[in-house]
């Protein structure tokens, strides 16, 4: 009983100083110190203002064209011995677990960084240490590519480990953007030739 009232009352005690000392620093930020007076009456010069502007970041792009898994690019299969769809001769499948892209506008044209997070999982026959990932990112701008590039991802499998994760990031894609095309980014596994 006198252990928790003790614990209890130091509590409360450093509880108040803390708000003593809020409550002091508090005070020049709403308008209790010296300088706040010389901060009511500051105005920018032109100068000032056009600097600012200049060191300012770019516009980040209130509509960021949306990422999609293409349609059968999801996952990866491969089979020993050719004997694709025998579950027990599956050596390995790779996953996409989730896509994200960040965009930036600046002189009419939208500079994407976007990626894809995966996995490679060994199957019963697999005995990989060592698995390539094909990834293929894609941009089309109203049906139109305007960007494609396949990006072979090595993925590392340490025994006794039977999975592995990837992540693969491409950066600064410029498209020209006019307002009102239909833009969209596509990722998947690749495993054409």
């Amino acid at each position: 009983m006198i252990q928790t009232l003790t614990s209890t009352l130091r509590f409360s005690t450093m509880a108040g100083l803390a708000m003593a000392l809020a409550g002091c620093s508090m005070g020049g930020m709403f308008g209790g110190g010296s300088s706040s007076a010389n901060l009511q009456n500051a105005t920018a010069t032109p100068q000032a203002v056009a600097q600012a502007q200049t060191n300012a970041l770019p516009v980040i792009a209130t509509e960021c064209p949306p990422i999609k898994v293409r349609l059968g690019g999801e996952a990866m299969y491969y089979y020993g011995g050719g004997r694709v769809g025998d579950a027990s001769s599956l050596q390995y499948q790779g996953v996409i677990d989730e896509t994200s892209r960040n965009c930036v506008v600046s002189n009419g044209q939208i500079t994407v960084n976007m990626g894809v997070a995966g996995r490679v999982l060994l199957g019963p026959a697999g005995k990989q240490n060592s698995v390539n990932a094909p990834i293929r990112f894609a941009v089309e701008r109203d049906g139109q590519a305007i960007f494609s590039e396949k990006y072979t991802i090595p993925v590392a499998i340490t025994p006794p480990a039977q999975m592995s994760e990837f992540v693969k990031v491409v950066e600064n894609v410029t498209i020209p953007y006019l307002g009102g095309e239909t833009i969209t980014i596509w990722v998947g596994f690749d495993t054409r030739g």
